[in-house]
């Protein structure tokens, strides 16, 4: 007598076919990141449930259409405002250098001039006409304009 294997009993075939199933949702949303294919791997997870039990077939796909369902309007709605409006916006690029403060290498004016930031030096003018900043003033950079520095008085 020689023992049954997973591909044998049509029972335990469906529930690895509902694990593969879910674990290709899951992929899939790696690639997508919308929450949708998260949801659908979830009621996949609900089938293979059914499936182990031994239900049918019938019971396997209504159990995959309700926990996904169930998933989609509960669950996706919550964890979508979670991700959107606890992600702080991040800064990256040269919008990182703006509220730190420069050292005046060259007299800064609206017409120009030169900070300097640790190791790296910039081209930079004042933002108001009139204002200007002597050499070894601290500034502050308000912004940056293509590859000038945009700066104001460190005090502000």
């Amino acid at each position: 007598m020689r023992s049954a294997t997973v591909w044998e009993t049509p029972a335990m075939a469906a529930w690895l076919l509902w694990l593969i199933a879910g674990g290709l949702f899951a992929a899939g949303e790696m690639a997508t990141l919308d929450l949708v294919l998260l949801m659908f791997a979830g009621g996949a997870l609900g089938g293979m449930a059914v499936a182990l039990a031994g239900g049918p077939v019938v019971l396997q796909l209504l159990a995959f259409i309700v926990v996904s369902a169930a998933l989609l309007g509960v669950v996706r709605p919550i964890a979508k405002r979670h991700l959107t409006d606890r992600t702080p916006l991040q800064l990256d690029g040269v919008d990182t250098l703006v509220g730190k403060t420069a050292k005046v290498t060259r007299a800064v004016d609206v017409s120009g001039g030169r900070i300097r930031m640790g190791a790296e030096e910039w081209s930079a003018r004042s933002q108001h006409s009139g204002e200007s900043f002597a050499v070894g003033e601290t500034v502050r950079i308000l912004q940056v304009d293509g590859a000038t520095a945009v700066v104001g008085d460190a005090l502000e």
